[in-house]
């Protein structure tokens, strides 16, 4: 598959290359989820200059450095001496480098500097603060453990922390890109194709690239590629999040694999796992690595008890629906039934996907004040679903549009999303006039 997209995000790498090269030196944080392409991207943006890439493994200290040593000499072609084995000697070596010609310092996964030896973060600190102006290096990091990241740059305790110049954060990618994608490896496709790579990728470039590098380009097929015994999609949700959480992961993977099923609320989800409380987790969940979000009501309160939580990464929550849940039928080899409990499935777990799909292109066109959903519970219903408008928006001139998403346009019913509508005035809007429409696969 071809590179796609990233135009934005190169010519801000690019314009601080610049700016590092004919100022002093800079420091960017390339941020992002495993498999977003962030070592891609920051390689490409340094293309046609001088470069040293160091990717940072777990290993002794002394033993990086002799592979940086090596690297140094054969990209810079400067003189190396033997026998360095702290990296804070590498990197004063590098800025000092710096002061007489320009280049570019990318170091790969740099959250992993903690099992090396934690001091390094200091090390750089102190280096970087006495040389950054007398050199012209254009330093980019990378990392993909949001919540080291996060850390690293943005604790105050911390000794990188406002070190940073720039920090990108790599998302998936956008609606029109996957349609581009679609249409490049199957002109005629349709939109159930489409609606499956991005059910089952979320835009995720490695995933995209996998499917679409082994022709996979219909549901049947991609599910087929997935399942298959030597899968790379069986860990992958696990092999992301097991550096995360550490050895609480078993309790945060029970909570996400119940959110996976559906919006729930905090008080399921702690009758489930037959837990008390854990609203300490679900918070950590959220605001420190980024991996759910609270839904309320378009319009409620921020104080509100009507909340729901879903998973914010799609591929993750389809890897916690299947791969997860399911993990008995690849423990025992039964690949085949996995394939076929996901088929028969996937109309309606899609469904609950394309209302993503089109929240997700609302916010791309940035035509909106709001976005949301909106449900009220009545007396005697437990489950919403007959008070429950599936996206409600509010445009930037005012406008009130409330839509169902429908898989199939045939089974909307005007009457009935009127109903819900004349309830959800009295909650949240007053007297203003609503329009209400269906969205299907038609309208992808």
């Amino acid at each position: 598959m071809r590179y796609y997209d990233r135009t934005s995000e190169l010519a801000l790498l690019k314009d601080i290359q610049e700016k590092s090269f004919g100022e002093f030196s800079k420091m960017t944080v390339l941020k992002g989820r495993r498999r977003i392409g962030k070592t891609t991207l920051g390689i490409l943006s340094m293309e046609g200059t001088d470069t040293v890439y160091l990717f940072v493994s777990r290993k002794a200290e002394a033993d990086l450095c002799s592979e940086y040593a090596e690297a140094i000499s054969q990209e810079l072609k400067e003189f190396v001496p033997k026998g360095i084995y702290h990296f804070k000697d590498i990197f004063a070596m590098l800025m000092n480098i710096g002061r007489h010609r320009s280049f570019n310092l990318f170091i790969d996964e740099f959250q992993d500097f903690l099992y090396v030896n934690p001091a390094i973060y200091s090390d750089i600190q102190d280096v970087w603060d006495r040389e950054r102006r007398n050199s012209k290096v254009n330093m980019v990091v990378s990392g993909s453990v949001y919540s080291m990241i996060e850390k690293i740059f943005k604790d105050e305790k911390q000794p990188l922390f406002g070190r940073a110049d720039m920090t990108l954060s790599l998302e998936p990618f956008r609606t029109d890109v996957l349609k581009e994608i679609m249409s490049d490896h199957k002109k005629n496709y349709n939109k159930d194709d489409l609606l499956a790579l991005y059910c089952f990728t979320g835009g995720v470039p490695k995933y995209v690239e996998l499917l679409m590098d082994n022709d996979c380009t219909d549901m049947e097929r991609m599910v087929d590629y997935m399942t298959r015994p030597d899968s790379q999609f069986f860990d992958e949700g696990r092999n992301m999040l097991i550096q995360e959480f550490g050895k609480q992961y078993a309790t945060y993977f029970s909570i996400l694999g119940l959110i996976a099923a559906g919006d729930v609320t905090l008080p399921q989800i702690e009758g489930m796992l037959g837990e008390k409380s854990l609203g300490g987790q679900m918070k950590i969940l959220e605001e420190e690595y980024g991996l759910i979000k609270k839904k309320r009501p378009i319009r409620a309160n921020n104080t509100s008890k009507t909340v729901r939580y879903e998973i914010n990464d799609i591929f993750l929550r389809f890897w916690f629906r299947y791969f997860y849940k399911y993990r008995s039928l690849i423990e025992i080899k039964n690949y085949s039934a996995l394939s076929e409990l996901i088929k028969n499935e996937y109309q309606t777990y899609s469904g609950r996907i394309l209302e993503r799909w089109f929240r997700q292109r609302m916010m791309e066109s940035q035509q909106y004040a709001e976005i949301g959903a909106w449900w009220h519970p009545r007396k005697g219903n437990t489950d919403n679903s007959d008070n429950e408008i599936d996206i409600v928006t509010v445009r930037l001139d005012g406008k009130v549009q409330a839509y169902e998403v429908k898989r199939n346009k045939k089974k909307y019913s005007q009457e009935l999303i009127m109903a819900k509508v004349t309830d959800m005035s009295h909650c949240a809007f007053g007297n203003t006039d609503i329009t209400v429409g269906c969205l299907s696969l038609e309208d992808m």
